[in-house]
């Protein structure tokens, strides 16, 4: 039994098919693969349900709020805690945060702490909820050696969030004179 030239063309042009199909597959898994563990290895670190900041990071840090975690950040000056929808736990990472805050109201100033809440839910649940949040943020200044009449706390207010209801979910703090 013999086989035609077109025969041999065919299963030959089968083989390189296969072949490359192999390679494309080969080389996608390696790429992806790479992508992943960087993407791993630059993503923030993040420990159970709240980010941590780290030692020494008091600049602005880009805004990453994901939605039911707890984070803090620092930007331009301001202390930002985000809060998982219905919690007032204070994300780990806030002590760091919070220290020029400190040496701000050891040289004189005030710290105001600010509650904010979105617009789901019950009006009056969410304002309770975003006054526990502020005064957890007040009581981890307290801890942290602020006198209590050197902090201020800011009747909570709504906010409609530019994106995601979690940037809603949060307290700033401030430095004031």
């Amino acid at each position: 039994m013999s086989f035609s030239s077109s025969d041999d063309d065919s299963q030959t042009r089968f083989a390189l098919g296969f072949l490359f199909a192999l390679i494309a597959l080969v080389v996608s898994a390696v790429v992806g693969t790479v992508v992943y563990k960087r993407g791993i290895a630059h993503a923030p670190a993040t420990s159970g349900a709240s980010a941590q900041m780290p030692a020494g990071n008091a600049t602005n840090v880009p805004v990453i709020v994901q939605a039911d975690v707890a984070s803090v950040i620092v930007e331009n000056g301001v202390v930002k805690f985000y809060f998982a929808s219905g919690k007032a736990e204070v994300a780990e990472g806030g002590n760091v945060a919070l220290a020029d805050i400190v040496k701000g109201v050891q040289a004189g100033k005030r710290a105001m702490v600010s509650g904010f809440h979105d617009a789901t839910g019950g009006a009056e649940i969410n304002a309770e909820l975003a006054k526990q949040r502020a005064q957890a943020v007040q009581i981890a200044l307290i801890a942290l050696g602020v006198a209590e009449d050197k902090v201020e706390l800011k009747k909570p207010e709504e906010l409609q969030a530019s994106g995601s209801n979690a940037e809603a979910r949060r307290v700033e703090v401030i430095l004031v004179d």
